[in-house]
């Protein structure tokens, strides 16, 4: 059950739902009107492991849960979507401040039928169909998850981030073809779940026809999701329409970007594969599911523009920079006494109510700003903007299609009067990163004493109770001060004759031990003093 609780700018969801790890997650939410939010809903990547496929042809039925979000398994689907890539034995709670989804497993109706015509595409169309052949199927050497990918030209594969996640050896294998081939990660787009790769091998290419990608679909469009999921090991083929287009929360990434929803079948596996129109254009990827038992046949592909954007993005700056973010917080502006108390006279615009420290919009907005217009596209007081011919989508749709550096052209009433401002945007900057670059946490060892810095990883790991509630409000709602803040804990203590009667000690945030830390490069640099 999803309570809603709204008040004043923060909106909070609570939806209990149940990972494959059998974890209990009652996710919160606080929404951040930028390129990224927090918010919570039930959604997960998908991805699955060898273990799961033998267990479910087992069963004799395919499972209908996703990956545990994979990595937070988005796919790998171990984690909310993301989740992480092993599954996660002991129990306990587990929350991450930027959309992480989960959900819980589908119960079996073993006396429904299904629609072939609804769910299954005309063989005919589809059998020799070159577009099938360009879809692969990935392998990652570590821990034998299966995801999938496909060819986008000039040697190149584009899947999921979730799906490569704490890779050491990732190998691609054609449809039809038992030889793998070695692919190297190009660039990972952890905010929008994307990652680029890579196969030197000119065999691996020999015969083989890139997608194109198509425009974004309308409404009840065909669409037809394509990959290697769980219950075979061959190409699997499903087919639906497309039931929505809006922003929408990335739970691998812990943004809020344009997601297209479907009701075709998505399941672990069918992560990092494309999605079809009827004229065989890649309209998006697959990469995440919505799980209830009040929900069904809701599944999220990445949309073409989110696509071209991180593309485009890669080739720019030679690596991926991320989406922009404004960096404020906002309030819509429904209620007429509070529009009047703000002197603002027409019906729109969103009021400002924290500034990010760190963003560059702290310099020219300031709290009880009413931002009216977005380069010079009017706001409406839902903080809604016109999409398309007779649609709104939400605001931060407008930050979503710039890039990193971009200046922003900003209209805002203060104090009743009219004025524009340029704000240059730029990605978000998390006090508390929801993934550890380069796969690895960092941690210093002090007479017995480990100190790292706290991450969502480390609070899923531990689990919310033994963080603390104080150390826990922290990390989901204080903002960073400046680039590279960070909340160094000590993690756990060794034990030694030197710290006897310390062993109780842990997930303290260790600027209580030693003052004005604010980074662990810091600790280090007062430890080697």
């Amino acid at each position: 059950m999803a309570v809603a609780v709204g008040n004043c700018c923060f909106s909070a969801v609570t939806s209990t739902v149940k990972l494959r790890s059998s974890i209990s997650v009652q996710p919160f939410f606080a929404t951040w009107l930028c390129s990224g939010s927090y918010q919570y809903h039930a959604l997960k990547p998908v991805g699955q492991s060898n273990r799961e496929r033998a267990s479910s042809s087992r069963k004799g039925s395919q499972s209908s849960s996703p990956p545990s979000a994979d990595k937070y398994q988005p796919e790998r689907e171990g984690v909310p979507s993301k989740f992480s890539g092993s599954e996660r034995g002991k129990k306990g709670k587990s929350q991450s401040v930027a959309y992480r989804a989960f959900g819980t497993q589908r119960k079996e109706r073993k006396e429904s039928v299904v629609d072939q015509k609804e769910q299954q595409v005309e063989p005919k169309s589809l059998q020799d169909a070159d577009f099938l052949n360009a879809v692969v199927k990935i392998r990652l050497v570590a821990n034998n998850y299966l995801f999938s990918a496909f060819m986008i030209g000039d040697g190149k594969l584009l899947t999921n981030a979730h799906c490569v996640e704490h890779y050491t050896q990732v190998k691609v294998k054609r449809r039809g073809d038992d030889t793998k081939f070695v692919a190297k990660v190009l660039a990972r787009g952890v905010d929008c779940d994307i990652a680029l790769l890579s196969v030197e091998s000119e065999e691996f290419w020999k015969g083989a026809e890139p997608l194109q990608l198509g425009s974004l679909p309308h409404l009840q469009e065909a669409v037809t999701v394509v990959g290697y999921p769980l219950g075979g090991d061959t190409i699997s083929v499903t087919k639906g329409v497309v039931s929505r287009i809006e922003v929408t929360p990335y739970a691998h990434g812990s943004s809020d970007l344009l997601g297209i929803q479907i009701d075709a079948a998505i399941n672990p596996g069918n992560s990092g594969g494309p999605a079809f129109n009827d004229q065989g254009e890649c309209i998006g990827v697959a990469f995440q599911v919505y799980r209830s038992e009040e929900a069904e046949n809701i599944g999220y592909v990445i949309p073409t523009t989110v696509v071209s954007h991180f593309l485009d993005d890669y080739e720019r700056n030679g690596k991926y920079t991320g989406f922009p973010c404004l960096g404020v917080l906002l309030q819509k502006l429904e209620n007429p006494a509070l529009r009047a108390c703000l002197k603002v006279e027409s019906i729109e615009g969103v009021l400002v109510r924290r500034v990010e420290p760190t963003s560059d919009a702290h310099n020219v907005l300031k709290e009880g700003d009413v931002i009216v217009s977005f380069d010079d596209v009017h706001v409406g007081c839902e903080g809604t903007v016109p999409f398309r011919s007779n649609e709104r989508i939400a605001f931060r749709y407008l930050i979503s299609q710039k890039f990193a550096g971009d200046v922003a052209d900003i209209g805002i009433i203060r104090a009743g009067e009219y004025m524009k401002v340029k704000a240059v945007l730029h990605p978000r900057v998390h006090l508390v990163p929801f993934h550890i670059d380069g796969g690895q946490p960092s941690y210093l060892i002090i007479a017995g004493l480990v100190f790292t810095p706290l991450s969502e990883p480390l609070i899923e790991e531990e689990c919310d109770d033994s963080i603390g509630l104080k150390l826990l409000a922290k990390a989901r709602y204080s903002l960073a001060r400046f680039k590279g803040e960070q909340i160094v804990i000590l993690s756990q203590v060794l034990a030694n004759e030197v710290n006897i009667g310390y062993e109780d000690m842990s997930n303290q945030q260790a600027s209580y031990l030693f003052a004005l830390l604010t980074t662990f490069t810091s600790l280090r640099q007062r430890c080697s003093h």
